[in-house]
């Protein structure tokens, strides 16, 4: 993402950045970024409180924003992401990673999952630079078997020592050809920038990539 920003020390806004998300070290470690970052408590990576639902922000105020497994954990998405379109600056970029199979975390705050088709929908006021999937099929196996563990032997610990011992699983994500992990994927992602313009209901369907089309 970090190529596609344009000006002098861009603005970046991670949302849910309590904790410093995998794989997105390298944006706290880049000194030709600003970075700006907020989750609903406090912690030594944030610089304010917020609901995402409402962000502090002034219109067209950041350059990106980062969004990485938070809109499951946010009540309504869709005005979320209308925020973010908000604060965003015009050809502003966002870069989301959202669940599509994964078993419930973080319990009575854990709301939404969404088809790799379903997260473009979501982000439909934005141009498509890529999406794709985060995590594949192995790694959906993984958290299957770790929460099975769990629920038939009532012990979560239990659970955690089996997604240890089967950590392999989640190298058959690179074995899984794109089409079958879209449709199979635990988590997917999106990277688009601010549009004026929506795609309409049609261009989300026939933009479906998974392996299912029936003619």
């Amino acid at each position: 993402m970090c190529g596609l920003l344009d000006g002098h020390s861009p603005l970046v806004l991670v949302i849910g950045g309590g904790t410093v998300g995998n794989g997105v070290e390298g944006l706290y470690r880049d000194r030709s970024l600003r970075l700006l970052a907020f989750d609903i408590f406090a912690s030594d990576h944030t610089q304010f409180v917020a609901d995402t639902h409402q962000i502090p922000l002034a219109d067209c105020s950041v350059d990106a924003i980062v969004v990485q497994a938070v809109l499951e954990h946010v009540l309504d998405p869709w005005q979320a992401v209308n925020e973010m379109h908000r604060v965003l600056s015009p050809n502003g970029l966002v870069y989301a990673e959202t669940p599509f199979l994964q078993q419930v975390h973080a319990g009575a705050y854990d709301f939404t999952r969404f088809t790799e088709s379903g997260h473009r929908w979501l982000f439909r006021r934005f141009t498509e630079v890529d999406r794709g999937v985060v995590a594949g099929p192995g790694t959906q196996l993984l958290w299957t078997v770790d929460h099975l563990v769990r629920s038939v032997f009532r012990r979560a610990w239990l659970g955690r020592v089996f997604r240890l011992l089967l950590w392999w699983l989640r190298l058959l994500d690179a074995a899984v050809p794109d089409p079958f992990a879209v449709d199979t994927a635990s988590a997917v992602f999106f990277l688009g920038r601010k549009s004026d313009h929506a795609i309409s209901p049609r261009e989300a369907v026939a933009g479906y990539r998974g392996a299912q089309w029936v003619s």
